[in-house]
């Protein structure tokens, strides 16, 4: 409880940064500030202040080379960014002349490692930069390396403090802050609840935390045991709720763990022969067809990033910024989408497999579309309809 308790007053600590937190994003329509970026429900470390791009366009002319640092290759969601990459994205933006290559390394969560590969990929004359889910700090010297050979960073799914990268993904505090309260309310307010959350120290998965915690401590009748580290990968969570479950033999009333780690926790609850208690579903396509299987298991689901949609937004967000678009500022945030039970019977078919290791995704435009999109740049267009023979000479 102690820290929850810290953490909350992190949060609450975030308000008195208000007038600091808004003067950076009051380029936004109202309606964005006051839904993704009230300070209450931020994360206090996102980075909200002018983005180091707002005049830059890519030295060369397209088509680009991209390269794509990611940090970890080890779970389904990752499986799933690699999928829309390959089999989407490339075909697509090679088709629109607007890329040659896509050069990808893989870190396996080791932060010098991923430092040594960004730095290789601006030596190799990539134009732009995409990380994944990485440290927030850990990389900045390498970013600012990037910046200042002309190569511009994003960090999709999850922050990075340096003022060179620009970043985008949910707000991952009000995304944990919508399970909390979904979980609060699905349990009748009072309980016994597990945490577990992804890969800690990774913004992502702290950002998420800050906001499930803060919603737990308005429910004092509701007792929170962890945090688990669910690692983002079933086959972890799965071992560390069973082995939790084994060594604590008291009632349970639910899980709130992060995806892609629910269907971990189901397996988990299955074979240990307790009640299937609810649990956070997200966009595990194997968890979303347990529910379809078992329609009155649940409510709802909430979808806090799904992998390619995830992924696309960054690309997007990368492509207008080469193209001398002008991003605002440097956090670019969407909110989480919730699916209820007639969503879900309509979304998810009848003959859909509980093992499947796919993921349900709601669509780019859904998620975060070219309209969503505009409002955080200075000059937006279609990024679609860039003619390459109209880039700047350098």
């Amino acid at each position: 409880m102690t820290a929850m308790i810290l953490r909350a007053a992190v949060v609450a600590g975030a308000a008195m940064l208000a007038n600091a937190a808004t003067a950076d994003v009051s380029e936004l329509p109202e309606d964005i500030r006051n839904e993704l970026y009230n300070p209450e429900l931020m994360d206090p470390n996102q980075p909200l202040g002018d983005s180091a791009y707002r005049d830059f366009v890519a030295k060369n002319p397209p088509p680009w080379k991209i390269g794509y640092a990611s940090s970890y290759a080890g779970n389904t969601w990752r499986a799933a960014v690699m999928d829309r990459l390959q089999n989407t994205l490339i075909p697509k933006w090679k088709g629109l002349g607007l890329i040659e290559e896509v050069i990808v390394t893989q870190s396996n969560l080791n932060d010098a490692t991923q430092i040594q590969q960004i730095r290789q990929l601006v030596d190799q004359g990539v134009d732009a930069i995409i990380v994944c889910c990485s440290n927030p700090t850990a990389l900045n010297a390498a970013v600012e390396y990037a910046y200042n050979n002309d190569v511009a960073v994003f960090s999709g799914i999850g922050y990075l403090t340096s003022p060179y990268s620009v970043n985008s993904s949910a707000n991952f505090v009000v995304g944990g802050r919508m399970m909390g309260e979904w979980m609060a309310e699905e349990i009748g307010g009072e309980g016994t609840v597990l945490n577990v959350e992804g890969i800690p120290g990774a913004s992502a998965s702290d950002s998420q935390n800050i906001g499930i915690e803060a919603a737990m401590l308005e429910y004092p009748d509701i007792t929170v045991k962890g945090p688990l580290s669910g690692m983002w990968t079933d086959q972890v969570a799965q071992a560390e709720v069973q082995r939790w479950l084994a060594t604590n033999p008291g009632k349970l009333d639910g899980i709130i763990i992060q995806s892609a780690s629910e269907l971990g926790a189901l397996r988990a609850l299955q074979q240990s022969g307790r009640p299937m208690v609810p649990i956070t579903i997200g966009s595990e396509e194997g968890a979303l067809c347990y529910w379809r299987n078992n329609p009155n298991y649940v409510s709802a689901a909430i979808h806090a990033w799904p992998p390619g949609d995830d992924f696309e937004m960054i690309w997007n967000i990368m492509m207008r910024t080469l193209q001398g678009q002008g991003p605002k500022i440097q956090s670019i945030l969407t909110r989480p989408v919730m699916m209820s039970k007639e969503e879900m019977l309509a979304a998810i078919p009848q003959d859909c497999s509980e093992q499947s290791s796919g993921w349900y995704h709601p669509g780019i435009e859904a998620w975060a579309g070219k309209e969503f999109l505009d409002n955080f740049f200075l000059r937006p267009a279609d990024p679609e309809a860039y003619d390459p023979a109209s880039h700047p000479a350098n």
